[in-house]
């Protein structure tokens, strides 16, 4: 045999067996993504690589301020990635009423150059695929962080998924509509930079995932509160088609107009803004301190713009939702602490002149016979306000996509917050398997519940389903059957708390009519 023939013969050997292959490793000295090489560090279990603050997007300062995010800039050499990066611009962080030291970000470093990400994986080669969920936090879209304790990721990494979290511009700096920079956009729009900056984050998570053991092919999209919102956002908006395959939507939706506005609203405020300042121009405004702009810009939300983000309600009942599994739900008692006391009468009176003539069926629903009974009813409607929302998301998803959806109650007292309830925020703790990060006198209970959310929220990141192995089954959400699973002191399936309530108030909801035009 000649040697040409040889060396055929081998090749042609080598090239029908691929597992022989040889594989990638994952280290925490040396990864290689597309802007350049990283390091990390080890977690508390050395089986965990923790890469800290890799820059999806240039800083947005400068000319920058109030553009879409520009994809960094290669680096030479190793970058250490082993330090969480600063925070987005936003009010100190303190803790207050429920929300302690654990659901905030870290006092300092907070800054406009802020857009980075947080990853754990405990993948030992590329070839591994793990699923992949990317948390976008919280906060109201003024405050929070990708570091934030309850955040951490290396539970469930060692659970196997990799994890990720990101930050993105908020407040003034994140979702500042105004007619000069929608002039200058050549999509003729503005506002909503931080939920391009998550669409950025996801395309990063697309082209390097994979460096960190992941399946690109299986990324989940996860939030709570104003990160729930978010979810929503992206579910509506063609910019981020494709870049995920599941959602994870958590007590917040935009069946609302709560966080949204239409974009010749949002522009006026803007206007105002510049106004109230004593500015005449967008050129000006980039000028200033980020310090002075943060104290005096207000209130923001997302910008109803058709471009970014289209209206959710019209989009879903059009079918032209990103329509992926969706898992989503709410807390048996959300925001009720701060309900103050009502008085009967005025509670009558105020449902009189919101329903008319289905105030009847309103106070059959929602009784206010006592000042107490009132007050009890005021905090169902204000809980509702965020069970509405997830509930009409997973009912219009059942109704007119072709994925699965799944629903939740979680109705779980945190030890040590009986005042509180099962608050807004007490859920993810569990879910993302943190609770060894949240220092309260937590029961045997509370781990194995913690470890079976955990388990059902990465079963739904690896196969759109969160029924697994030694858990309860969790039956799949419909217009028909309505059930839900419920996370309390016992986790078991059933019909959706309070129906009859939500089902009035989504049958009179205004708000989403007017959206959907």
């Amino acid at each position: 045999m000649t040697k040409l023939a040889l060396l055929l013969l081998l090749s042609a050997a080598c090239s029908s067996h691929p597992e022989k292959t040889a594989k990638i490793p994952v280290t925490r000295d040396r990864v290689v993504i597309e802007s350049g090489i990283i390091s990390g560090i080890a977690g508390t279990d050395s089986l965990v690589k923790i890469f800290k603050g890799i820059p999806f997007a240039r800083p947005p300062v400068g000319d920058l301020r109030w553009k879409p995010p520009v994809p960094p800039e290669h680096w030479e050499g190793i970058r250490k990635c082993d330090t969480f990066p600063a925070s987005a611009m936003q009010a100190k962080p303190a803790p207050f009423a429920m929300w302690s030291k654990e659901f905030m970000a870290p006092e300092e470093p907070l800054s406009e150059d802020c857009l980075y990400l947080n990853v754990w994986t405990a993948a030992r080669y590329q070839q591994d695929k793990l699923p992949v969920i990317v948390w976008i936090h919280g906060g109201a879209f003024t405050g929070g962080s990708g570091s934030v304790p309850l955040y951490d990721g290396e539970e469930m990494a060692k659970k196997g998924v990799v994890y990720i979290t990101i930050n993105y511009r908020l407040g003034i700096f994140g979702f500042l509509a105004h007619p000069e920079l929608s002039k200058e956009s050549p999509d003729k729009v503005s506002g909503n930079y931080g939920i391009l900056d998550q669409i950025a984050a996801l395309q990063w998570v697309k082209k390097n995932a994979t460096a960190f053991g992941g399946d690109t092919a299986r990324i989940t999209i996860a939030g709570q509160s104003a990160g729930s919102i978010s979810v929503n956002a992206l579910m509506v908006s063609p910019l981020a088609k494709g870049l995920f395959h599941r959602v994870i939507a958590q007590s917040g939706g935009m069946f609302s107009s709560t966080f949204s506005t239409k974009l010749a609203d949002a522009e006026k405020s803007g206007n105002d803004l510049l106004n109230q300042l004593k500015v005449k121009s967008i050129s000006e405004l980039r000028s200033m301190p980020a310090e002075v702009l943060l104290k005096n810009g207000g209130r923001l939300g997302l910008t109803i713009d058709g471009y970014v983000i289209p209206p959710s309600y019209a989009t879903f009942k059009a079918g032209k939702q990103n329509d992926v599994p969706l898992l989503t739900g709410w807390n048996k008692d959300e925001m009720a602490f701060f309900v103050p006391p009502t008085k009967a009468k005025d509670f009558k009176d105020n449902a009189v002149k919101q329903f008319g003539n289905s105030s009847v069926d309103f106070l059959r629903l929602f009784p206010a016979n006592t000042d107490a009974e009132a007050t009890e009813s005021q905090k169902l409607l204000s809980v509702l306000s965020f069970g509405g929302m997830n509930y009409r998301w997973a009912m219009i998803q059942s109704e007119t996509g072709k994925s699965k959806v799944y629903l939740y109650y979680f109705s779980r007292v945190p030890p040590g917050e009986p005042d509180y309830g099962a608050f807004h925020s007490a859920e993810f703790g569990y879910a993302l398997k943190t609770l060894n990060r949240w220092n309260r006198p937590f029961t045997p209970y509370d781990h194995q519940l913690s470890e079976m959310m955990s388990s059902y929220w990465i079963n739904f990141a690896a196969t759109g389903d969160p029924n697994g192995k030694d858990l309860p089954v969790w039956p799949v959400f419909t217009r028909d059957t309505k059930q839900v699973i419920q996370f309390g002191d016992e986790v078991k399936q059933g019909e959706v708390p309070f129906r009859k309530q939500l089902e009035f108030l989504e049958w009179f909801d205004f708000e989403r009519k007017d959206q959907a035009k």
